[in-house]
């Protein structure tokens, strides 16, 4: 081979690298551009009698520096970091909304109690149970602005799933597409560098929103995965994801497939990890659905217990106390699956404060058992509900089921969401509107006369339950008699079976019988408890019967006030207030496990960017350095070939 086309073969592949160099330089500050490199090699050699000659350069490939197991790290540290980052967002605006010493739950709570313990300590002051409504009212609506709150970050969530939906099926459409073109282009000895560096751009940007797991296909095409295994691109074949609100609850979004006839394959939130759609995702059933249901489960256990309560006092009028709270309504949600032929309904009423959780429900009908299965979704327990068709409502964790078969009652797998706790707090209003239905006096009145010759007592009547039960109210006194010669008590109310309680053991006494007497048993008749103590003398009297002067008497009212201390909550094991407090440490704590987590993944990140960019990135001061080096291999090759112009010119003047 000529000299000339040696020089010109080492020109040629100069230039490659002159422009390989400047294209590296030009594109240093390109997001996901990978350094490139150009490949030289010899082109062969010839045999010239005494030896082989070689026959010039050629530029082989031009590849980029690109390492499959850099860029996959430095994707799922990116995904890692954009999945805490926003729940690390989100979580703080509840930790703030809770925490606020002014504007949280804690102060309203004080004051409402505070109002309670005026209104025991002045019952016959009207402006002191004037004042007890007012701070009902503004407790109710200070739940009620909390939930609101939490409900409008419920649809933040809701508008920014979709919105990161959206975002992932426009990748997912723009790596297929880029991926048809990839492989098109692709030869056994070239790529083509500047799409493979944009698709694995948008790889980067589509993992910031969803974790993604990525396979190579067939002619350097892609794959590309989330969750266990769930296809989002399939060679040049995209897979869109839709969003749709719940079947059971109208204001949830959820995740699926769209199948081309136009039914939608729902997904669970577990498979969508990482991303931020992950973490919007995690923060949604991890922080905001629990804070909502405990925020709930105190208006609901407060509503229930109080009423509990007031429900055994008397008003201001000699009537017996009514719901002083509004019953809260637990919500239902009727699958949209559910059979068009099913009229079956559903209702459920939280009952008791002490056994309501913070779960929600899922309510089942097994066509083939003819049964009804209550599922607690927490832990998974099953309650079945019997029997079916129901005589009265089944009480399940504080809260009575009914179900109504209707006209042609219930189909096979309909299901529905029950959530006791989940819209409480929204639902809390105060039933008391007139300050004299405020039932602080106890309906009956016990006394011993001062003509009685012993020193027997008898303490404060107290009612249960049981006075609610229709025939049980006293409407007229009733006189027990202590019989010296047998040591019994009678006068009992008529009709009514009396219950004698000493040391934690409870006997039994037909009703219209002598009782025998112990002196500090606890003694119980129609719901009405009282005890008598001492030594009272032979035929000493006791009267029990309705409190018919009770206006200034406040002895429900001390135990309206005395439920601010008691362990009403969690099978009686927390208090309102201490209920709330470990909701705001759990939602606390939480923000910042996020905050330690989101400073770590960002270190991740920088490390893991810092590897990448040891190999793909690009190096400005070796990059200029590579500049010179090809630039005086270029003049190089000039002069090369200026060398052999002039031997040829030399070779011409000869023959003249």
């Amino acid at each position: 081979m000529s000299l000339l086309s040696i020089g010109r073969s080492g020109l040629l592949a100069a230039q490659v690298g002159l422009s390989t160099t400047g294209n590296n330089i030009t594109n240093a500050n390109t997001a996901g551009y990978n350094r490139q490199v150009a490949i030289q090699g010899d082109t062969g050699t010839q045999y010239q009698g005494f030896g082989y000659v070689g026959t010039g350069t050629e530029i082989a490939a031009v590849r980029r520096y690109y390492d499959n197991f850099l860029a996959t790290s430095l994707r799922n540290a990116e995904s890692n970091q954009a999945s805490l980052n926003t729940y690390s967002q989100q979580i703080g605006q509840i930790d703030n909304l809770l925490a606020d010493p002014t504007a949280g739950l804690s102060p309203a709570l004080q004051s409402f109690f505070a109002g309670v313990q005026d209104a025991t300590a002045s019952p016959s002051s009207s402006a002191a149970r004037q004042s007890l409504l007012s701070n009902a009212e503004s407790l109710a609506a200070r739940f009620q602005g909390m939930s609101a709150r939490l409900t409008e970050m419920s649809a933040g969530v809701n508008s920014t799933i979709t919105s990161s939906v959206n975002e992932i099926n426009a990748y997912a459409n723009k790596i297929a597409e880029v991926n048809n073109t990839i492989a098109g282009l692709t030869s056994s000895t070239a790529a083509p560098n500047d799409l493979l560096d944009k698709r694995d751009q948008m790889l980067t940007e589509l993992s910031k929103l969803v974790k993604i797991n990525v396979t190579e296909g067939d002619n350097n095409m892609l794959n590309v995965q989330f969750g266990s295994g769930q296809p989002l691109v399939v060679g040049n074949q995209p897979f869109q994801l839709t969003t749709s609100t719940s079947a059971t609850d109208v204001s949830r979004v959820t995740i699926g497939y769209q199948s081309p006839n136009g039914n939608f394959s729902e997904l669970p939130d577990t498979v969508f990890t990482g991303g931020q759609l992950g973490g919007i995702l995690q923060f949604r059933g991890d922080a905001l659905d629990k804070a909502q249901n405990a925020l709930g489960q105190i208006a609901a256990g407060l509503a229930t217990a109080f009423n509990a309560q007031h429900v055994l006092g008397q008003d201001q009028n000699g009537d017996l106390g009514t719901n002083f709270f509004n019953p809260i309504q637990a919500y239902v949600g009727y699958s949209t699956r559910n059979s068009p032929s099913s009229t079956v309904t559903v209702s459920a009423v939280v009952t008791d404060a002490s056994a309501l959780t913070s779960s929600d429900y899922s309510v089942d009908y097994d066509g083939a058992s003819a049964t009804f299965n209550v599922t607690r979704k927490s832990d998974g327990k099953v309650t079945q509900i019997n029997p079916f068709p129901q005589t009265e409502p089944q009480v399940i964790d504080g809260v009575a089921y009914t179900i109504d078969p209707g006209a042609n009652g219930p189909q096979d797998k309909d299901n529905f969401l029950v959530r006791p706790t989940y819209t409480a707090a929204n639902s809390l209003t105060v039933a008391i509107k007139d300050n004299a239905k405020i039932a602080l006096a106890a309906p009956v009145t016990t006394a011993a006369p001062t003509s009685n010759a012993g020193n027997g007592k008898i303490s404060a009547g107290t009612v249960d339950q049981n006075y609610l039960t229709p025939g049980n109210a006293l409407t007229a006194p009733a006189t027990l008699t202590f019989n010296k010669t047998d040591n019994t008590l009678s006068g009992f109310p008529a009709g009514k079976e009396v219950t004698v309680t000493v040391n934690g053991t409870a006997t039994v006494y037909p009703a219209d019988t002598p009782v025998p007497y112990t002196d500090g048993a606890s003694i119980s008749v129609g719901g009405v408890n009282f005890t008598i103590s001492g030594t009272p003398a032979d035929q000493d009297k006791f009267t029990v019967g309705p409190n018919t002067s009770g206006v200034g008497d406040s002895r429900n009212g001390a135990m309206l006030a005395a439920l601010q201390t008691k362990n009403v909550l969690n099978d009686g094991n927390a208090t309102f207030q201490t209920t709330y407090a470990q909701m705001v440490n759990v939602v606390g704590t939480k923000a910042r496990e996020a905050q330690i987590g989101g400073t770590a993944a960002d270190a991740a990140v920088k490390q893991a960017t810092n590897a990448q960019q040891a190999v793909s990135g690009v190096n400005l001061d070796e990059e200029a350095a590579n500049l010179l080096r090809y630039q005086q291999a270029y003049q190089a090759s000039g002069k090369v070939m200026q060398v052999a112009s002039q031997l040829f010119d030399t070779l011409l003047s000869l023959g003249r």
